[in-house]
C-alpha cells in the first residue's frame, strides 16, 4: 500500500500495535482517526498526536458499528484505509467448559467486529480511486496457542475471511492486506518486558517496512518458520511450542 496520503481508521488505536501504527502513519502526514471503547485512552492519543482525530466505537457491538460508519463516511469522505486492529485475547482451557459468554465476546471482537466494520465500509471504500483493507490477525492463526483457544481460531477464521475478500476484490479498487504478528511486548496480555516478546517498537518500524509492500500477508522475519510451517511438521512444532510456553509462562524467563 501507499504509506502517505490517505485517510486512515485504525481500531483498538488507542494502545499496543494500534496506537503504534496510528502514531506511524501520522507522523507519515497521513489523515488518522483512531477508534476504541475507552474515551480517555483514546484523548490521549490524541493530545499527543495533534491532528489526529478519534471516534468512540465498541467493534463488538452491531448497532455501533452501523452508526459509527455512517459518522465516518460523512465526516471523512476521503477514508481509503481500514486497520481492523482491535482486539481482547483472554485465556481459556478447551480441556474444561469453555465460558459461553467470554467466547462470544472473543468471537464478536475479533471475528465478526471487523468483518460487520468492513461491511458497513465497503461499498465506500470500492468507490475511492485506491483502498487498503488490513487486518491484523496473529501469527497464532497458524500456530494456535492452547491457553487461547478461542482467541487462536478467531485469528485462523479471520485470515480465512481475509484471503476470501481478498479475491472477491481483485477486479476493484479495494486490495487486502494481512498482518500476523508474533507475541508482541504490549498490554493485550500484559507487558512484561518478557524477551521472547517482540519490543513493539522493533515490530512497528518492521511491519511498516512490510506494508509498503503490495504482499497479501505481511510477517516479520523473526515468525517467518512459523508461517512456512502448514504441513506434516505443524503438528511437532505446535505441541513443542505450547509445552515450552506452559512450562516456561509469559513474563517467568
Amino acid at each position: 500500500m501507499k504509506l502517505n496520503d490517505n485517510t486512515i481508521l485504525i481500531t483498538g488505536g488507542a494502545s499496543g500495535i494500534g496506537r503504534g501504527l496510528a502514531e506511524a502513519f501520522h507522523q507519515r502526514g497521513n489523515r488518522v482517526v483512531i477508534a476504541g471503547r475507552r474515551k480517555a485512552l483514546l484523548d490521549e492519543v490524541v493530545a499527543a498526536n495533534p491532528g489526529m482525530e478519534a471516534i468512540e466505537l465498541d467493534v463488538a457491538d452491531p448497532s455501533g458499528i452501523q452508526a459509527a460508519a455512517q459518522v465516518l463516511i460523512a465526516r471523512y469522505p476521503s477514508l481509503n484505509v481500514v486497520i481492523n486492529n482491535a482486539g481482547i485475547m483472554p485465556f481459556d482451557d478447551a480441556s474444561g467448559t469453555i465460558d459461553d459468554k467470554a467466547a462470544c465476546s472473543v468471537i464478536n471482537t475479533n471475528l465478526l467486529g471487523p468483518i460487520r466494520l468492513t461491511s458497513a465500509l465497503i461499498e465506500h471504500l470500492k468507490r475511492q480511486p485506491r483502498a487498503t483493507i488490513i487486518y491484523n490477525t496473529s501469527i497464532l492463526a497458524y500456530l494456535p496457542l492452547a491457553t487461547s483457544a478461542v482467541y487462536s481460531a478467531t485469528k485462523a477464521a479471520l485470515h480465512s475471511y481475509a484471503m476470501s475478500q481478498r479475491f472477491m476484490l481483485r477486479d476493484t479498487n479495494a486490495t487486502v492486506q494481512e498482518i500476523a504478528p508474533p507475541w508482541v511486548d504490549t498490554d493485550l496480555i500484559g507487558k512484561s518486558g518478557d524477551p521472547r516478546a517482540m519490543p513493539l517498537d522493533a515490530f512497528i518500524a518492521e511491519t511498516m517496512t512490510l506494508l509498503a509492500s503490495e504482499n497479501e500477508e505481511l510477517v516479520v522475519e523473526a515468525v517467518r518458520p512459523v508461517r512456512a510451517n502448514p504441513g506434516p511438521g505443524e503438528h511437532a512444532m505446535f505441541k513443542a511450542f505450547n509445552a515450552d510456553l506452559m512450562a516456561n509462562p509469559p513474563g517467568q524467563v
